[in-house]
């Protein structure tokens, strides 16, 4: 029996039994080492040292983690819904609309799409029920839209992306941007949509000098990620060192300006972002031991040849991945799949000549589009908690946002220029 028919036998067993993703990569890597006739289950904590103690890049995830839960904590939410509101709130579908733009602004911050779901849904969700939208339209726009939370920058997936493939994180996240707000905007025609049909309308409108008085309230909060991507670009500090000033900044806001933060939040913020990040380091841990298999057997290349032999059109091969990173994305966790993924088709798309930037955003894409798909559909599971009701009825409103979110992703894959254009245009300005 084949090393490769063990690693991946008992992978899939592990994870149709439902044991943590993390932990399946790990036993699964362990067994085949265990088997292996020449390699050493010494193997196991040396990658995984190597892969999380020694990886300057990854040290931005936790800082990353931490900084927007202090932004989430820190009265954040509220002023990024009123600059919301003040923007699109008396448009059919009003609350509908600023609950999208709410979360792109705050997708601008938190990096992860559950935070994203949680900050503004805890607000948002209510609102919009008082004002007379369905419980679940309500659930479903929150969820939709707090996917974003991993396509506009900082995006961890982008990070673990990043590491895994060696590709330039600052290349991707300036490359998140235009997707991010592209996506944005295809849920926002839905929700006009759904929102004319069913008499949605917006709220009040605006007072004269609301908007500017929300952007004055806001504007620190807006800084934040100007502040993390011109600070890389600038070539004054790196992604690694961008995530520490946010943290800074994050607290320094919230602590001292918005004041909504007290010295005692501090142990239960640590506590809730070294929990997040422990997950996160733990998936890249036992995958760099699966990695290493997979390589010692060949397999990226098999599969890279496998791929070539179908098809050497970049088109086709596009399409054939989609499908496979939506499938994917229905029942893994986003950066469980980069990390085993990525490494095994980047040389597909290096033969093909597709740009390792574009297929990353393209591959964020496909497994955030996991986040609002059951089985495992994080956003939607976080809409449940905040709403207590049944995700059947959640899974039922949602047809018409993932369908979008469809379009929008054939779109970003097939017109490689709109996720380029600020990459290439900033590195040719420098």
């Amino acid at each position: 029996m084949s090393i490769s028919f063990i690693l991946f036998g008992t992978f899939i067993l592990l994870i149709l039994m439902r044991v943590p993703v993390a932990v399946s990569i790990g036993l699964s890597s362990l067994i085949s080492l265990y088997l292996h006739p020449n390699m050493s289950l010494l193997i196991a904590p040396q990658k995984m040292f190597t892969a999380v103690g020694d990886s300057f890049p990854l040290m931005a995830v936790p800082f990353f983690m931490v900084a927007g839960a202090l932004m989430e904590k820190g009265g954040i939410s509220r002023r990024l819904i009123r600059v919301a509101s003040a923007l699109v709130g008396s448009f059919t579908g009003g609350l509908a609309l600023v609950t999208i733009m709410a979360s792109m602004f705050f997708a601008a911050i938190s990096g992860s799409g559950p935070a994203t779901v949680a900050a503004i849904g805890c607000l948002m969700i209510p609102a919009m029920v008082r004002q007379g939208y369905s419980l679940p339209f309500a659930s479903a726009t929150q969820a939709s839209a707090g996917y974003i939370g991993v396509i506009i920058p900082p995006s961890i997936p982008m990070i673990t992306y990043g590491v895994v493939t060696n590709t330039s994180i600052g290349q991707l996240f300036m490359g998140g941007f235009l997707p991010g707000l592209c996506i944005g905007l295809t849920l926002m025609i839905v929700a006009v949509i759904v929102s004319k049909k069913y008499g949605y309308k917006g709220t009040a409108t605006t007072e004269k000098g609301e908007l500017m008085a929300a952007s004055k309230e806001a504007v620190l909060a807006l800084l934040m990620p100007v502040i993390i991507l011109g600070g890389i670009y600038g070539s004054v500090f790196t992604p690694t060192e961008a995530a520490n000033v946010a943290v800074v900044y994050g607290f320094l806001i919230s602590y001292f300006v918005y004041k909504e933060i007290k010295l005692k939040d501090l142990p239960e913020i640590l506590k809730r972002s070294a929990i997040s990040s422990a997950m996160v380091m733990l998936l890249i841990a036992t995958a760099m031991v699966f990695g290493q298999l997979l390589t010692r057997e060949g397999i990226p290349g098999q599969i890279a040849a496998f791929f070539i032999n179908i098809t050497s059109d970049p088109f086709v091969f596009l399409m054939i991945t989609n499908v496979l990173l939506l499938i994917v994305g229905t029942f893994m966790e986003t950066n469980a799949a980069i990390i085993i993924l990525a490494p095994i088709f980047f040389p597909v798309i290096m033969d093909l000549g597709i740009n390792p930037v574009h297929f990353g955003i393209v591959m964020t894409i496909n497994l955030a589009i996991g986040m609002i798909t059951p089985p495992l559909g994080v956003n939607l599971f976080v809409a449940c908690g905040i709403t207590k009701m049944k995700i059947e009825a959640l899974i039922k409103a949602n047809w018409g946002y993932l369908f979008a979110s469809l379009l929008a992703l054939t779109l970003l894959t097939y017109f490689p220029k709109i996720t380029m254009l600020l990459p290439e245009l900033l590195s040719g300005a420098k």
